[in-house]
């Protein structure tokens, strides 16, 4: 279990820190009254109970975990920027990351489909 994401993201291979790093401050800009913190052993960003969007790495690539609603919502953004989605998460790489701007439209997709 990590303490934090400075924790995670130090544990993450050392090509994917970058990236990782990149996200999570895209990811805490786009959702500011949303709080750190480590569920299912991977860095989120929680909104009241909910876990809003996580991150995650992997050996070769990252993960972003968001609500399904808000990958059906923007598949085709996704699909266009050349990303693999899966029901709940966008695979990138560093040399293919994800938009900031597509990054905006899905965490904040994500806060919308959050129940209450």
């Amino acid at each position: 279990m990590f303490a934090d994401h400075d924790a995670y993201i130090a544990a993450a291979a050392t090509d994917l820190r970058p990236a990782l790093q990149h996200l999570r401050a895209q990811l805490a800009k786009a959702l500011p009254d949303a709080q750190e913190a480590i569920a299912y052993n991977m860095p989120g960003f929680r909104i009241g109970k909910a876990i809003v969007a996580g991150y995650a790495a992997f050996s070769k690539q990252c993960g972003l975990y968001l609500a399904p609603a808000a990958i059906a919502a923007h598949a085709d953004d996704i699909a266009a920027a050349g990303l693999k989605a899966s029901k709940t998460g966008v695979t990138f790489t560093p040399a293919k990351p994800i938009p900031d701007a597509l990054v905006k439209q899905l965490a904040l997709a994500s806060l919308r489909a959050q129940p209450g």
